[in-house]
Order: structure tokens, then sequence, then C-alpha cells
């Protein structure tokens, strides 16, 4: 695992995990100075990233309510996976046909298929398994050509291909161990933050073609335990009090 397992989290990105948690993504100056002493963040620095957030449009605060922008509210809707169906053994397949594309307009593409867990088989050639019921992105849709095919190739050896599954399920089980060694809020509370970035990468193949104990299972009910914890802590009125 090349990166750190938990890295440091900024008041800002503490902020930012807690609202999106949080069903609406709104909360009390109060309740998120409460929350980020529970996470080990003093409140001068909670009070300074929110008064920075709101300059750069990143909440939106009405009297001591904070709120997420528009922006970055979209950000918690896709926290929570696409509906997945019965699979059939086909494959998205996508197409770039347009030519002449910027730089930056093919990271941007590049970036959109990820967050969408889409791989790339070859230079502007997209797929995954067709499990998903969602529609392909217009960004997409307005540069490429989109169709289902069934490969010939042995779907779970091209599955491997397309993505790093072993190491996946490897830093996911991690996160698992971590989480239940946690001698503390912050460090339950960094734990589940990096859990909860690994879990957005999940591809969400069908079980066919996953490895034994795929972690991803236990992980979401981890961060949906979490976040029950996270609305009955909000409602706790005492809670910058609490340790």
């Amino acid at each position: 695992m090349d990166a750190p397992l938990v890295p440091p989290v900024s008041a800002r990105s503490a902020v930012l995990s807690l609202l999106l948690g949080a069903h609406p993504p709104s909360l009390t100056g109060r309740e998120i100075v409460g929350a980020m002493d529970l996470f080990g963040i003093a409140e001068t620095t909670t009070r300074v990233a929110l008064t920075r957030m709101v300059a750069n449009g990143d909440l939106v605060r009405s009297d001591s309510v904070y709120t997420l922008s528009a922006r970055l509210a979209q950000r918690q809707k896709d926290v929570e996976p696409p509906e997945r169906g019965p699979w059939t053994g086909g494959w998205e397949l996508a197409v770039v046909t347009t030519t002449g594309r910027s730089a930056t307009d093919r990271v941007a593409l590049r970036a959109e298929m990820a967050r969408r867990r889409v791989a790339e088989l070859r230079e502007g050639v997209w797929t995954r398994p067709a499990n998903l019921r969602r529609r392909w992105p217009d960004s997409l849709l307005a540069v490429a050509t989109c169709f289902e095919a069934f490969p010939y190739d042995e779907p779970a050896e091209l599955a491997g291909r397309l993505w790093d599954l072993e190491s996946w399920s490897d830093r996911g089980a991690a996160y698992l161990e971590l989480l239940a060694e946690a001698g503390d809020e912050p460090a339950r509370f960094r734990t589940m933050v990096a859990a909860v970035h690994h879990l957005q990468t999940d591809p969400l193949l069908p079980s066919e073609l996953l490895p034994a104990e795929w972690p991803a299972d236990a992980l979401t009910a981890a961060y949906s335990e979490y976040r029950r914890w996270l609305a009955a802590m909000r409602g706790d009125t005492d809670i910058s009090t609490r340790r």
C-alpha cells in the first residue's frame, strides 16, 4: 500500500466529512464546534476553517447554521453508490470519437469516469460490467459513442486487469481492523474519513467477478453505523463537553 492508510485530516476536510454525513447537510456552529472538539480539533481552528469555507463558497451561512453549498451538496449524492441490478454478462462500452480535445478536457473526463467506477480499457475506450442502474454522464455522451458489448475475454480476468481488486480488498480489510481497534474518537474519525474515501473507489462489480471476502459491504455497514452515531450525537445538547 503506497499511500498512508490514515493520512491527517485538516479542519476543512473534517467539517466537510461531518456535513457530508448529515441529512440534511446543515449543522449549527455549536454542533460543528462540539463535534470537532470531540475529534481533536480546537474551537479556534474550527472557527477559522468555517470562516474561510464560507468565504470560498464551500458553505452557506444563515444565522448560526452552516449548510453545504450546492456544488458540495452534489458530493453528498455521490457518496451514495448507484443502485445495482442483475448482471447478464454484458459490459458498458464507451468509445471517445471526438478529436481535438484539450488535455484539460481529457483529464476532467478521466476523473469523472473514475468517480463513476468506469475503467479505461485503452486510450479513449471506457468499460465496466453493465450492472449499475444509472446513465452515462452528459460530459461523455457529448464526445463518445456508448453501447453494450459482450467480451470474449474471461470476465473475471478482464475485471482483474482493469481494477487492482486484491489491493483494494486488502486496504478495505485493513480499515475495518483499524476501526475495530480505534481507542478514541479522533482516531476513529480519521480512520472513518479515510475508509469512506476508499469506499468511494469501490468498482461496484457483480459478485461473480469479486474476490472472496470482499470488504465493501462491511465498510458500508460501518459507515452507516457511524452516521447513525453522528445523528444521535447531533441531538446531544451537551456535545461540546463530551469525550
